[in-house]
């Protein structure tokens, strides 16, 4: 996951916050699978994992939710079976519920 570029739109805090979120979430690419954590601090906002989750959880937008997984590649989403098929589709080897490798991003394991 590369960086991303964030300059100031809102003067709310909160609303700020969850536009640099979503800004990181909307820049991944297919088949790249990273954490709550790398999110958070891509975004700005280091040890606040849980702050992505609830945006995650709670936001409208269409964002790829199922790039996002635990730190140790856990799938911890409302939608486990979803998020499963949804990264197999794109290359992703998910065991037990975990991602094993990702074509691409912090579970990528080279051959």
């Amino acid at each position: 996951m590369g960086s991303v570029e964030h300059p100031p739109v809102s003067s709310d805090p909160r609303l700020e916050r969850e536009r640099r979120i979503l800004d990181v979430l909307m820049a991944l690419r297919e088949s790249e699978v990273t954490t709550y954590g790398d999110v958070a601090d891509v975004a700005g906002y280091p040890k606040q994992s849980r702050l992505v989750g609830r945006l995650l959880a709670t936001t409208e937008l269409d964002v790829p939710w199922w790039r996002v997984v635990n730190a140790s590649g856990q799938i911890v989403s409302g939608h486990p079976d979803e998020q499963r098929e949804l990264l197999r589709s794109e290359g992703v080897t998910v065991v037990d519920q975990r991602v094993r490798n990702a074509p691409i991003g912090r579970f990528h394991r080279p051959e």
